[in-house]
């Protein structure tokens, strides 16, 4: 079987980044894989190109592709282009398209960068939760979402919060999912104290999990509380599971819990299929563009890498391809090879294409 990938390295650092995925799919091709890859733009490169941050053939291209990996877009270059074009528009536009609603970002703490942390180390020592974000509904998108000129030197802004119930009940259906093959534990975190989102969003979670999946630990904790609690003992977590904001704020504490954004990958699945069950699915790193270190060659590559084994995982069910390349950054790691983000005392620095290539090796060596 074939599986057709669509290529989106965009701004910054993603170029150099997905070289190093490339690298290994013409790895995986060799060892008898048959991954097909198609390249396109997006974000501030689309723009020059286009106009605009992503083309309509690109989007359809997407829309075709058994998953997309997207690199990273934006840059200073781009901060003064009009609001509805800018780079990140084209990430979002996908999201909405492809109806990406389930963003699964994991925060692993690998053994070898337990020190990296700037918590203690027996803290975050054998960290492995995930963060499940709602990435279609809440606040980037409703509307209405305006500024308005209320005259006398005065402006008025407006964000628009909804939820409807079917949209909680996905994604919560997808973290009782995910958490049975885990540790059976889900946190739904949402702010029911102050905002009548937070409380639809807490009954219809409880109804989720009474109607379906009791079996489930659950519990309820405000986001602010969460935040904390993140900091204070991850481990006490599983599966986190909240709405488009509070999920964006709190994976990204959730990342720097492992030692650097450059480590952590994250893919944001669509609903099933009704006649094949597959999903549309991109994955893409958590860390940005990282502009003030793009063409040096020291960016890490690591959530790239690790993010195109989520796709093997979630898009093509090759579980067994995705643990061996998972285990072969750890082993990397261990060896002590550290790109510069992630360097301490003691480690041998390398560069994106040296750490690329090492991983690559011993992915070859687990063959």
């Amino acid at each position: 079987m074939t599986h057709k990938l669509l290529l989106l390295a965009g701004d910054g650092i993603g170029p150099e980044a997905m070289a190093e995925v490339k690298k290994l799919i013409a790895v995986m091709n060799e060892m008898g894989h048959a991954f097909e890859t198609e390249d396109a733009l997006v974000g501030g490169c689309a723009y020059d190109a286009h106009g605009a941050a992503i083309a309509e053939v690109d989007v359809a291209k997407a829309m075709a592709a058994d998953a997309v990996l997207f690199g990273a877009v934006g840059g200073p270059k781009w901060d003064g282009v009009p609001y509805d074009v800018r780079p990140e528009a084209g990430l979002l536009r996908l999201r909405k398209d492809m109806d990406l609603f389930a963003n699964l970002r994991p925060a692993i703490c690998y053994p070898a960068l337990a020190s990296s942390s700037s918590l203690k180390q027996e803290v975050i020592e054998g960290l492995d939760i995930l963060i499940l974000r709602e990435l279609t509904g809440g606040v980037y998108f409703g509307e209405p979402k305006t500024i308005t000129d209320l005259g006398n030197g005065q402006k008025r802004a407006v964000d628009t919060q909804v939820y409807d119930t079917y949209e909680i009940e996905r994604i919560s259906g997808v973290a009782f999912e995910l958490a049975r093959t885990r540790k059976n534990h889900v946190t739904s975190m949402e702010k029911r104290n102050v905002m009548k989102s937070g409380v639809l969003w807490n009954e219809v979670v409880t109804a989720t999990h009474k109607a379906k999946y009791s079996d489930v630990k659950l519990d309820h904790m405000l986001a602010d509380a969460g935040g904390m609690q993140l900091v204070r003992w991850p481990k006490q977590f599983d599966v986190i599971v909240c709405d488009n904001l509070f999920g964006d704020m709190l994976s990204d504490v959730a990342a720097m819990l492992t030692g650097s954004l450059g480590m952590l990958p994250s893919a944001s699945l669509g609903a099933p299929d009704e006649k094949t069950g597959k999903r549309k699915a991109l994955y893409e790193p958590v860390h940005g563009s990282a502009p003030d270190i793009a063409g040096k060659g020291i960016a890490n590559p690591i959530a790239m890498i690790a993010s195109f084994a989520m796709c093997l995982r979630y898009s093509f069910d090759m579980v067994a391809e995705a643990d061996r390349l998972e285990a072969a950054i750890a082993s990397v790691l261990a060896d002590g090879l550290r790109t510069k983000d992630i360097l301490s005392d003691g480690m041998r620095e390398v560069g994106t294409a040296e750490m690329g290539d090492a991983i690559i090796a011993k992915f070859r060596e687990a063959a």
